[in-house]
């Protein structure tokens, strides 16, 4: 009895027990509802291979895939004071903060970096939208000085990728001075001769669209993103019309004159490779190293050969 029950029985229930599936091996579009395989979703940048839909994608995953070889070092950025209100509303200031840490892994709500796109040396700053909504505080607009004054220092341009729900209304008023900060840092970049490149994702909202979003000397958005200060409900509520198919989404901002690109996020890359060295006037992108060119030794011309002499007469 020991037998069957000590091996027979563990085996038969190895043979027939149902294999434990790790819950995120798949993904469901959010557009078309389409079941994505995570390696399949990975390597298209979180767009859906059927609709093309652009899902939500992590900062550190946009730097990976915008930098060459994926290699790029972190700017440091100043911490601002925390809760300088004592803000609290179902929970307190540094009670959310802490949580968004905890889920998004991230210090807050903006990410800058220096690297080489297109081996050419750029400063990125992308703004987290899982982190509060990616809502604009002291420390965004810490980040985008820090970032301005990096990408003065080496003379590269500065690229930045916003996605927000406007300002962090836990800072109050300190959160709105963000807008003129980071108006100031722009303006910083241009002084010094240096392309400063907004990219719009969804969504970008509120003062985020009413300060930096929109100063750059180009617009470049993803796919039906966002991109608006008021929302559509708000404005529907104002004005009692119903609104135009597509209103505020890229591809009505671009039609309208607000966009200069809608890219998909595949072709960001070379996209933004190739404006940045049209704005800084750099000789063309090469898509790949060639080898040196042998040099070629010229033979030296033979000597002719010397004539035999006559024997001399005896």
């Amino acid at each position: 009895m020991s037998w069957i029950s000590n091996f027979t029985r563990p085996m038969i229930n190895s043979l027939f027990s149902r294999r434990e599936v790790p819950e995120n091996l798949w993904s469901k579009c959010d557009n078309c509802g389409t079941m994505l395989f995570h390696r399949e979703l990975s390597d298209a940048l979180n767009t859906c291979p059927t609709c093309d839909h652009h899902m939500f994608i992590t900062p550190r995953d946009r730097l990976y895939a915008l930098f060459d070889g994926g290699l790029f070092t972190t700017v440091e950025v100043t911490d601002p004071v925390v809760d300088p209100l004592h803000f609290k509303d179902q929970k307190p200031y540094p009670k959310r903060l802490a949580d968004a840490r905890k889920s998004t892994g991230e210090h807050e709500a903006m990410l800058v970096a220096e690297g080489k796109i297109g081996d050419l040396t750029s400063v990125v700053a992308v703004q987290d939208f899982s982190f509060m909504a990616g809502s604009m505080g002291m420390y965004v607009g810490n980040a985008i000085i820090a970032a301005a004054k990096r990408a003065v220092e080496l003379h590269a341009p500065l690229i930045l990728f916003s996605a927000a729900g406007g300002a962090r209304m836990q800072e109050g008023i300190l959160s709105l001075m963000q807008m003129p900060r980071s108006t100031v840092a722009v303006d910083m970049v241009k002084e010094a001769g240096l392309p400063y490149v907004a990219v719009l994702t969804h969504p970008t909202t509120g003062g985020v669209t009413a300060s930096y979003a929109m100063l750059g000397d180009i617009h470049i958005a993803e796919p039906n993103a966002l991109i608006c200060f008021a929302g559509p409900r708000v404005i529907e509520q104002t004005i009692r019309e119903k609104l135009p198919e597509g209103f505020q989404r890229a591809e009505y901002l671009l039609d309208h004159g607000m966009l200069d690109r809608v890219v998909h996020r595949l072709k960001m890359r070379d996209e933004l490779a190739t404006l940045l060295r049209l704005l800084l006037k750099e000789r063309p992108r090469s898509h790949g190293d060639l080898p040196p060119p042998t040099p070629v030794v010229e033979k030296e011309e033979a000597e002719p050969a010397a004539q035999p002499q006559a024997a001399k007469p005896a």
